[in-house]
C-alpha cells in the first residue's frame, strides 16, 4: 500500500488497537474475513465502497443496508470505517478488511495469552511451506479454489496449533492476491510480532490532551513499560487536574483528586 492507502489502514489499526475491551471483538476477526472475502469477490460492491466521490455517508449507510443484520456491531463500525476511508484502489479496500481482521484475530490471542505461541506456530508454517515444493504447489494452484485451500492449511494446523493460527493461516492460503505465499506468512508472522508489543494505556484526564502532551506522554510510558504503548485517552472532571493511567494491573494515579485525598488523611492522622 502508499499514499492514501497506508496513511488511512495506520489510522484504522491505532483505532481498533484502542477497542481490546469492546463487546464482540471475539468474533470480530470471523466477520471481517467474511466481508473482505465477499468484497474482493464482488468487483461492483467493492468499487462502490472504495469510491471517494460518494459521501462517506452514504457509503456508510450502503454497508448498513447490507451488513446490519449479518456481522457484529463491533464489525459493522469496523467495515463503516474502512469503506469511508480514502484508498489508492478498491483492492486496497479488501487488503485492509484483510490486515484488520488479522489484528482482531491477534488481539484476542493476546489477551487469552496464545499470541507467543500463534508467533511461532506462523513462522514455523512458513518454514514448511519453504522445505516442500509439492505444499508450495497446492496452495498457489490457480485452479484450486480457496476452500480446498484452506482446508489443506487446516489439516496441517489440526490440533498443533492455536485458533488464531488456524484462522489467520486458513484464510491467507485462499487470498495471496497474486503475493508470494510465503511473503503472506512472513507478513502474518511479522503481523502478530508487532501486535505483541504493543500495550494500550487507559488515561483519565480532567482536560483533553494536545497532540505533543499524548505524545510525551506515550513516549515516557513506552519507556517504562519497554512495549510500545497506545493511548485510549477519556476526560473525566473528577480527576480536576493531572492524570491517571491504567495499564494492565498497574495503576499509576497522578490526579490533583489523589493528592488532596492524600492530604487529607494525612491531616487526619
Amino acid at each position: 500500500m502508499f499514499g492514501a492507502s497506508r496513511s488511512s489502514l495506520s489510522e484504522l489499526s491505532d483505532w481498533l488497537d484502542g477497542q481490546r475491551t469492546a463487546e464482540g471483538l471475539n468474533g470480530l476477526a470471523a466477520d471481517l474475513f467474511a466481508v473482505a472475502d465477499l468484497v474482493g469477490r464482488e468487483k461492483n460492491l467493492r468499487s462502490a465502497l472504495a469510491d471517494s466521490g460518494q459521501s462517506a455517508d452514504s457509503r456508510s449507510s450502503l454497508v448498513t443496508t447490507l451488513l446490519a443484520d449479518r456481522v457484529g456491531a463491533l464489525a459493522l463500525t469496523v467495515i463503516q470505517r474502512v469503506a469511508t476511508s480514502r484508498w489508492s484502489d478498491d483492492t486496497d479496500l479488501v487488503l485492509a478488511l484483510e490486515t484488520l481482521a488479522d489484528q482482531a484475530a491477534f488481539m484476542v490471542a493476546d489477551a487469552d495469552g496464545t499470541l507467543d505461541a500463534t508467533e511461532e506456530e506462523i513462522f514455523r508454517f512458513g518454514r514448511a511451506i519453504d522445505s516442500s515444493s509439492d505444499l508450495q504447489m497446492a496452495l498457489t494452484d490457480p485452479s484450486l479454489p480457496a476452500a480446498a485451500k484452506a482446508a489443506i492449511a487446516g489439516d496441517l494446523l489440526q490440533g498443533r496449533s492455536t485458533a488464531a493460527t488456524q484462522q489467520v493461516l486458513e484464510y491467507a492460503v485462499g487470498h495471496l492476491h497474486g503475493r508470494r505465499i510465503d511473503a503472506v506468512v512472513d507478513d502474518l508472522a511479522d503481523a502478530a510480532a508487532r501486535q505483541r508489543q504493543r500495550i494500550v494505556a487507559e488515561v483519565r484526564v480532567a482536560q483533553p490532551l494536545d497532540a505533543d502532551q499524548e505524545r510525551r506522554l506515550a513516549e515516557a510510558l513506552s519507556a517504562l513499560k519497554g512495549r510500545r504503548v497506545r493511548l485510549n485517552v477519556a476526560v473525566d472532571p473528577e480527576v480536576l487536574g493531572g492524570v491517571y493511567v491504567t495499564v494492565g494491573d498497574e495503576v499509576i494515579d497522578g490526579t490533583v483528586a489523589s493528592r488532596m485525598e492524600q492530604a487529607r488523611r494525612t491531616m487526619l492522622g
